[in-house]
């Protein structure tokens, strides 16, 4: 017998399901982790915009990791990057959470939220380029850098939870 390794549900329905809890939940942990970011920014960093500023290095280069201002080259771009690939991990939780046969209890959608943070975390800043890294951790606390992937891990559960009480109400 050959095992099961695919992520993707089988179902249509399942995969538009996934699709939407990957949403919501990216959306959730984008939210609040770019919260921490805002407010250390302004706190370490002497501006509020320089965390998510410093996201956009991959595509402006190390000038971008030194920029104060709020401005659509920098920011807007710093985060939608950081929006996308807020999605991209809660698209992978969402699938491994899509592939349990039965219904899933807060305790394993929380532990597997954290872990989906911690690998974000690990593949950020041990298995990425430098030129792909967040760019953040240039601006804020190494403190702050654990902060900002604990409210990740936090968006990330809400967002599962949310879409999965939605489903209850149906």
């Amino acid at each position: 017998m050959k095992p099961n390794i695919t992520l993707m549900p089988r179902h249509p329905r399942s995969r538009w399901s996934a699709a939407l809890q990957a949403a919501t939940a990216g959306t959730c942990a984008s939210v609040l982790s770019a919260a921490v970011l805002l407010l250390a920014g302004r706190r370490e960093a002497g501006s509020a915009a320089a965390p998510l500023n410093a996201v956009s290095h991959w595509y402006w280069g190390d000038e971008a990791l030194g920029q104060q201002q709020t401005d659509v080259q920098h920011t807007v771009v710093g985060y939608l990057t950081h929006h996308a690939a807020s999605v991209f991990w809660a698209a992978l939780l969402s699938a491994f959470l899509q592939r349990e046969p039965r219904e899933v209890s807060l305790r394993k959608v929380m532990v597997s939220s954290a872990v989906t943070s911690a690998l974000a975390c690990a593949v950020d800043f041990k298995m990425t380029p430098k030129r792909l890294t967040p760019g953040f951790e240039h601006r804020l606390s190494r403190k702050t850098l654990g902060g900002t992937y604990l409210l990740f891990a936090v968006g990330l559960a809400i967002g599962s939870l949310l879409i999965r009480a939605k489903r209850h109400d149906r």
